[in-house]
């Protein structure tokens, strides 16, 4: 089974729009603590990609300039390129869509 690519694309200043939210950095701790506890990590791949500093690649640069145009909120999660939340996102949706991935939770 290939590994499931779980990216937060965000950045140390906090999404306007975002009132009250955790910051990017934390929602990836969240995020990574959270899915890790309950799905078997070897599957797994974590990436945090600071929108003003992206990488080369296509996909990265593609959703970072998507956040900088605001037609997304940061920060933004990622599962294997199909967007599953922004701003506050929902950790049961990110569940979901792992498991729609073929991820099943450890018992």
């Amino acid at each position: 089974m290939n590994k499931t690519t779980i990216t937060v694309y965000g950045a140390e200043q906090r999404c306007a729009s975002c009132v009250n939210a955790p910051g990017s950095k934390e929602t990836y701790e969240w995020l990574e603590a959270a899915i890790s506890r309950k799905y078997d990590s070897s599957y797994l791949q974590f990436q945090y990609i600071d929108i003003f500093t992206p990488p080369e690649q296509e996909e990265h640069q593609y959703f970072t300039q998507k956040i900088l145009d605001d037609e997304f909120f940061y920060p933004l999660v990622v599962v294997n390129g199909e967007v599953v939340g922004e701003g506050n996102p929902r950790l049961k949706t990110v569940y979901r869509a792992l498991e729609s991935e073929g991820i099943q939770p450890t018992s």
